[in-house]
């Protein structure tokens, strides 16, 4: 497999694909890629990996009085309604909630709001929340700084995981993820590298505990993951899951 020159722009790839780079930064990577094919080889991999998302979800369109509440709640004066603009017909299209995710724990905290708004509507029956095959959850520190993103898809029993800052690590030392069911032990997920994506295969049993009761965290480890199967070294970051 073709991969780029080093890690930085592997990960880069990785946030063109998900939508979070700036707009200087995507134009910045494609004049790479067009300069460089190994680049654009890791680029079009990305795209089709992170594309796989798009099947079968349906786009949520959420009523005009979430984002009155959002308007109001960030200080934006309000405006005079307009017409309603075109949904996007895939989840793709709909770059909002990635950028968002990004943006820190505030903006990212009232998109999921939106979201859940939406989700939980009394218009909507609870079978259709239960069929929802993806999960999202944004991994952050106590003081709200984002670090990493985690996306659930169920139907493939797999997540993937990318980083959102390049977070330091001690030398000799690991990150590790771990699944907080409600009420419940850590469960361990596995070692995975801090500044790069990382993608992960969750059994039925994993998958089965994850719900928006349970929490996503960090922690730092000695190489190759905990020695007693519970955490024991720092927990870096935490995030709850919710419905994507």
């Amino acid at each position: 497999m073709n991969t780029p020159a080093n890690q930085d722009d592997e990960l880069r790839c990785a946030e063109y694909a998900l939508g979070v780079l700036s707009a200087a930064e995507r134009r910045e990577l494609e004049q790479a890629a067009d300069a460089d094919p190994r680049i654009q080889a890791s680029l079009h991999q990305w795209q089709a990996r992170i594309a796989q998302l798009a099947e079968d979800v349906a786009p949520v369109a959420p009523p005009p009085r979430v984002w009155q509440r959002i308007r109001r709640d960030l200080g934006v004066p309000m405006e005079a309604p307009r017409a309603a603009r075109p949904v996007p017909a895939t989840w793709w299209d709909n770059l909002r909630l990635w950028r968002w995710v990004g943006l820190g724990a505030s903006l990212a905290a009232l998109a999921l709001l939106a979201v859940n708004v939406v989700t939980l509507m009394p218009s909507r029956s609870p079978s259709a929340v239960t069929a929802n095959a993806y999960m999202v959850s944004t991994i952050a520190r106590q003081d709200g700084v984002a670090h990493w993103t985690a996306t659930v898809d169920r139907r493939r029993s797999s997540m993937v995981v990318v980083p959102v800052l390049k977070p330091v690590i001690a030398a000799g030392r690991a990150t590790e993820l771990w699944l907080i069911p409600h009420n419940a032990k850590p469960i361990p997920l596995g070692v995975f590298a801090s500044d790069q994506p990382a993608s992960m295969t969750l059994s039925p049993q994993i998958l089965a505990q994850m719900d928006s009761n349970a929490v996503l965290a960090v922690s730092v480890e000695p190489p190759g993951g905990s020695p007693t199967g519970q955490p024991t070294g720092p927990v870096v970051a935490t995030g709850a899951i919710r419905p994507a």
